[in-house]
C-alpha cells in the first residue's frame, strides 16, 4: 500500500474511532427519519384527500386527477432520484435530505396558490423533484446505523412514515378542507416541513460508511454509477424483486389515490367523514402492517438462517390482502366495506421494508442509496406513475359503459370507479409471482 493510501486509511480509521453513537441515538435517528417520511407522505397524500374538491373547482376529469397524483409526480420523482442517490453514495446524506425537505415543503405550500390544472401539475412536479432526495439517502443512512440482522426492522420503522403521513394527510386535509377550503390545507401541511429541515441539519450526524458492520468499507469509493446499475439490473433477483414491488405499488397507489372519491361517490361520505375514517384505517392498518412486515421478515430470516424469508413475507401477505381488497370495493354494506378495507391495508403494507432489505443483500455499503433509487425508479414508475393514471382511465371507461346502459351521470361515475378499483387489485397475483421468482435466486446472488 502506498504512503498516500496508508494516510487515507489512517485518517479513515481515526474518523471511525471518533464517531460514536449510543443505542438511544440510533433510535433517535430512525424515528426522526420516520417523522421526515411522515411529512414526505403528508405532502403526497394531501392531494388524494382533496381531489373531489379540486375536481369540482377546476372541472377536472378522473384522468386528470390520476395524472396529478401519478405521472406529474412520479416521472420526476423516479428519474431525478438516480443522480441524487449517486450523490448520496458519495457525499453527506443528512444535507441532501434536509435540502430536499425544504424544496418539497415549499412546493406543497405553493400549491395553495394554483389557479388552474397546469399550476397544479407544475407544483406536483417540484414536489416530486424534492421528495426524490428523501428515501434513497435515508435508507443508506439507516443501514449504516443498524446491522443487517436488525435492518429490515429499522427500515420498517422508517417506512411507517408512509402511513403516518397518510393518516395526517387524510385527517387534517379532510377536516381542514371541509371548514376552511383545500388551499388552507395545502398551506397547513407544507409550511412545518421548513422548520423540520432546520432541526434535522442541527441534530442528525453523518456516520462513516459501513459503520454498522465495523466500518470496513469506510475508505472504499463507490464503483462507477453505470457499473452499479448494470450489475444490479443483471441480477435476476433484482429484476423480479423490483417488478414485484412495482406491481404491488401499482395496486397500492392506484386504489389509494381514489379512496376518498370511492367513499364519497359510492357510500355518501362527506370529505371530512371520508378523511377521518380513512385516516384511522390507513394510518393504524398501514403502521401495523409496515412494522410487522419488517420485524417478521427479520425474525423469520434469522430463525431459519435464510434470507429468502425477506421476500416470502410480502409474497404471502399479497395473497392474504387480495380477497379483502376485492370485497372492500364490491360490497354495498358500508360497515363491511370499512372492515375489509382495514384488513386489506394491514396485509397490503407488509412489502416495502422487506423488499428494500432484500435489495441490500445484493449490493455493498457504498452502493445502497443507488440501489434504493433504482428499486424506487421501477417501483414508483409502475406504481405511482401508472397506477393512479390507469385506474382513472379504467374508471372513465366503465363510466362511459354505464352511461351507455342508461345510468345517470352520478351513478355511472360511482360505479365506474368501484369496478375500476375491483379490477386493479387483482394485479397482486402478478406481483406475488415475481416475489417467488426472486426468492429462487436470492441466496446465490447475494453480495460478498
Amino acid at each position: 500500500m502506498s504512503a498516500e493510501a496508508n494516510g487515507v486509511a489512517t485518517r479513515a480509521a481515526a474518523g471511525e474511532q471518533e464517531f460514536q453513537c449510543s443505542e438511544a441515538y440510533r433510535r433517535y435517528v430512525v424515528w426522526f427519519l420516520f417523522v421526515v417520511y411522515v411529512f414526505n407522505f403528508v405532502d403526497r397524500q394531501i392531494l388524494a384527500t382533496l381531489m373531489e374538491l379540486i375536481k369540482r373547482d377546476f372541472a377536472l376529469t378522473d384522468t386528470q386527477l390520476g395524472l396529478l397524483s401519478g405521472l406529474a409526480f412520479a416521472a420526476f420523482y423516479t428519474t431525478v432520484g438516480i443522480p441524487i442517490a449517486r450523490l448520496a453514495d458519495k457525499s453527506n446524506r443528512v444535507n441532501i435530505i434536509a435540502a430536499s425537505l425544504l424544496i418539497w415543503s415549499a412546493a406543497t405550500a405553493a400549491t395553495a396558490l394554483a389557479k388552474n390544472f397546469m399550476h397544479l401539475f407544475l407544483c406536483r412536479i417540484v414536489v416530486g423533484i424534492g421528495e426524490a432526495g428523501c428515501s434513497p439517502p435515508a435508507h443508506s443512512l439507516i443501514s449504516d446505523y443498524f446491522e443487517p440482522k436488525r435492518r429490515a426492522t429499522a427500515l420498517s420503522i422508517y417506512s411507517m412514515g408512509v402511513y403516518g403521513g397518510s393518516f395526517l394527510g387524510l385527517l387534517v386535509g379532510g377536516v381542514v378542507a371541509q371548514e376552511y377550503g383545500w388551499r388552507t390545507a395545502f398551506l397547513l401541511v407544507g409550511l412545518p416541513g421548513l422548520l423540520l429541515a432546520v432541526i434535522m441539519k442541527l441534530t442528525l450526524r453523518e456516520p462513516p460508511r459501513g459503520f454498522s458492520e465495523g466500518g470496513v468499507h469506510a475508505v472504499r469509493e463507490p464503483p462507477p454509477m453505470l457499473t452499479v446499475l448494470r450489475t444490479l439490473w443483471g441480477k435476476r433477483t433484482f429484476k423480479h424483486l423490483s417488478v414485484a414491488s412495482g406491481l404491488h405499488a401499482f395496486v397500492s397507489y392506484g386504489v389509494s389515490a381514489f379512496y376518498n372519491s370511492y367513499l364519497i361517490r359510492s357510500h355518501g361520505f362527506t370529505v371530512a367523514e371520508a378523511g377521518i375514517w380513512l385516516a384511522f384505517i390507513v394510518g393504524i392498518g398501514g403502521l401495523s402492517g409496515t412494522y410487522f412486515g419488517g420485524t417478521w421478515a427479520d425474525k423469520l430470516s434469522q430463525k431459519h438462517n435464510d434470507s429468502r424469508y425477506l421476500l416470502k413475507v410480502p409474497a404471502v401477505s399479497n395473497l392474504i390482502a387480495l380477497p379483502f381488497a376485492a370485497a372492500a370495493f364490491m360490497m354495498g354494506n358500508t360497515t363491511l366495506v370499512l372492515i375489509c378495507l382495514f384488513i386489506y391495508v394491514c396485509f397490503g403494507t407488509m412489502y416495502l421494508a422487506p423488499s428494500i432489505s432484500g435489495t441490500y443483500k445484493l449490493v455493498g455499503p457504498r452502493e445502497r442509496a443507488l440501489a434504493s433509487a433504482l428499486l424506487f425508479l421501477v417501483l414508483n414508475f409502475i406504481g405511482m406513475g401508472i397506477g393512479p393514471t390507469l385506474t382513472g382511465l379504467v374508471s372513465e371507461s366503465f363510466r362511459g359503459y354505464f352511461i351507455d346502459l342508461g345510468a345517470t351521470e352520478a351513478q355511472a361515475t360511482a360505479d365506474g370507479l368501484r369496478y375500476a378499483l375491483s379490477f386493479i387489485v387483482f394485479v397482486f397475483l402478478w406481483s406475488t409471482f415475481h416475489y417467488y421468482r426472486a426468492m429462487r435466486t436470492l441466496r446465490e446472488e447475494e453480495y460478498g
